[in-house]
């Protein structure tokens, strides 16, 4: 089993909640970093740690941002980081499914994450690299993140339901062979 460490240039965790009922509103952290622990032969027998820091949050735009970051929501002063950490992994045909607790605003509950395995290539400085995409969707209560607004036509200001994705890069923590070149393969 091999250590995997997250590239946090092409790693990216995304989510998606509705807003007044009828429209979508996207957001990222970013600065997300973690390690994985990868067994090739038994995908099965790996476990991931995540953390990303909540005033990272990206929505594009800012009085969005900083109400998010305010104790109306992630309270990211009192708790500054997300976390996932897997407690077990399980093959679902070519997917797999991730099981682990996901920490917010202190509150840590467990999560299912639909992951894909995207494959490995080597770069052209010798060193490993791992995809993965997953998918999951939470009930933002669940954590404590309650504040909402109801709306005259009925329904509310902020959906429940949040949709997270994962787009992750991992680069294998392993001695480059000597006779390859360092090369950057930062972008």
């Amino acid at each position: 089993m091999n250590t995997w460490q997250l590239d946090t240039a092409h790693t990216s965790v995304s989510f998606t909640a509705k807003h007044m009922m009828i429209t979508k509103v996207r957001g990222a952290f970013n600065g997300v970093t973690g390690t994985i622990k990868f067994d090739e032969a038994d995908p099965t027998a790996s476990s991931v740690a995540v953390e990303f820091p909540a005033a990272s949050i990206d929505t594009g735009m800012e009085s969005r941002d900083n109400h998010l970051r305010s104790a109306d929501f992630f309270d990211a002063e009192t708790y500054p980081t997300l976390t996932f950490t897997s407690t077990s992994i399980a093959r679902k045909g070519d997917r797999f499914a991730i099981t682990g607790d996901l920490t917010i605003h202190g509150v840590t509950r467990p999560v299912v994450l639909d992951t894909e395995h995207l494959g490995i290539v080597t770069a052209l400085d010798g060193r490993r690299h791992a995809g993965f995409e997953a998918t999951t969707k939470i009930k933002r209560s669940d954590w404590g993140l309650t504040w909402n607004v109801g709306l005259e036509t009925g329904g509310w200001l902020v959906s429940d339901e949040i949709a997270i994705e994962l787009e992750v890069a991992a680069d294998e923590l392993a001695a480059v062979p000597a006779d390859r070149p360092l090369a950057s393969a930062s972008a």
